[in-house]
């Protein structure tokens, strides 16, 4: 299935915006292998507006990404907010982290509208998005920029040529990767929506907000603090058109609580497994909460609660 939008052009233009302002955001542009790398905090400063940017790349473009205040439960902490009218084309088809980029030594989760010019992803069978492009832009979660040979290797499964690829990359531990990681709270609240066999098509639009966490100095507890803020801190609501049993049925098994992973900081976990995020159980990743207001009856549904205690071990708020 095809989108309506090209979704890597819409990217594209978001990218070349970035590159404008690099030095205002504290990133870098540079070109490797003949693709065109923003650095957004792997050896640069990088900061919120770079990370809000990152956001909205990997959405395409298709989402409102911006910081709002948080109220007292989160000590007043900032919330990175997302809001869409097309939650399916925004959130799985363009943000989604699908992709693992594996080529040597090198790794990095892939997300971005450049997996949907790829398109081998079995989600793609499911949901609308595939494309083809002239361009592919994309996100890479990682703590080193690609090389020549990252690059190499997305030119091959994306059958461009180097000069028509945009990557930007940013690890958990940096500012703008903490914040782009945060802005999924829509997303894993749809992906979870789709294990469950909810049909997205019924998803009308989006919104979602979760606080942004102090980025930690070591990765993996970074990647703990930005898990824990959507699991035990993120509030999503989605509008849906749907039979209300339905959500009756499927809403309890949404909410991060539905996992019995659930409870603790991720980190914790993450450890009790052996470091192994294979053995953590699939169905933790998703809000804390999540309300469906839907359409076709007018009746609004909550299910789950945000968890203060336990994102305050996670952040080491004092």
């Amino acid at each position: 299935m095809t989108s309506p939008f090209s979704l890597n052009t819409r990217a594209a233009v978001l990218a070349d915006q970035l590159a404008a302002d690099a030095a205002l955001l504290r990133i870098t542009e540079a070109h490797t292998g003949g693709a065109r790398v923003l650095d957004c905090g792997v050896s640069v400063p990088g900061g919120l507006d770079a990370g809000l940017g990152l956001a909205r790349v990997c959405l395409a473009g298709l989402a409102d990404v911006r910081l709002a205040p948080a109220d007292d439960a989160l000590q007043g902490r900032p919330l990175v907010q997302v809001a869409t009218d097309h939650p399916v084309l925004a959130c799985m088809a363009a943000q989604y982290a699908g992709w693992q980029i594996a080529v040597g030594k090198y790794f990095a989760m892939g997300s971005g509208p450049m997996r949907a010019a790829y398109g081998k992803e079995e989600l793609f069978d499911h949901l609308p998005g595939r494309e083809k492009s002239a361009v592919a832009v994309g996100v890479l979660e990682s703590r080193k920029l690609p090389t020549a040979e990252v690059v190499a290797f997305l030119s091959e499964k994306l059958s461009l040529p180097a000069s028509a690829i945009t990557l930007l990359a940013a690890p958990a531990s940096s500012l703008a990767g903490t914040l782009q990681v945060v802005a999924r709270s829509l997303e894993t609240a749809l992906h979870k929506l789709h294990e469950l066999k909810f049909d997205l098509t019924q998803v009308i639009s989006g919104f979602g907000a979760a606080p942004l966490p102090p980025p930690a100095a070591d990765e993996i507890k970074s990647i703990g603090r930005t898990n824990d803020a959507i699991l035990y801190g993120g509030r999503v609501t989605i509008w849906v058109r749907c039979e209300d049993d339905l959500i009756a049925t499927l809403g309890p098994k949404v909410p991060s609580a539905a996992s019995p992973d659930h409870g603790a900081p991720f980190a914790e976990i993450f450890e009790r497994y052996g470091r192994d995020f294979y053995k953590v159980d699939p169905m933790l990743f998703s809000p804390a909460r999540v309300t469906f207001n839907n359409l076709q009856t007018g009746r609004s549904q909550t299910f789950g609660q945000v968890e203060p205690d336990v994102l305050r071990r996670s952040f080491e708020w004092a």
